[in-house]
């Protein structure tokens, strides 16, 4: 599985960005997907994640801001970030997870301005 992000950039205080992942083969509708982030000098912590039957989760620090949505006829999760902070600035990795598979797309980047 292959999995692309993009929609990352430069955005201020505020501002919002939505970012898209879309995912190669023919089982994308069984995949947990799930976005995670990692800023500088800090852990990869869990953004959102979608499981194959819609049921949401978020990292406590999303407060309502983010909400992370699939297309299964497009392949594709979507991340629509909010009300983003300097905090939120991090490169946005997209995550796909199938029984003990998982897979990683390389990141984009957010950067989020004061």
């Amino acid at each position: 599985v292959q999995l692309q992000a993009s929609g990352g950039g430069l955005v201020q205080a505020g501002g919002s960005l939505r970012l898209s992942c879309a995912a190669s083969g023919s089982r994308f509708s069984n995949y947990v997907m799930a976005w995670y982030r990692q800023a500088p000098g800090k852990l990869r912590e869990l953004v959102a994640t979608i499981t194959s039957g819609g049921s949401k989760n978020y990292g406590d620090f999303v407060n309502g801001r983010f909400s992370i949505s699939r297309d299964n006829a497009k392949n594709t999760v979507y991340l629509q970030t909010n009300r983003l902070k300097p905090e939120d600035t991090a490169v946005y990795y997209c995550n796909a997870k199938y029984g003990s598979y998982r897979w990683w797309g390389r990141g984009t980047q957010v950067t989020v301005s004061s």
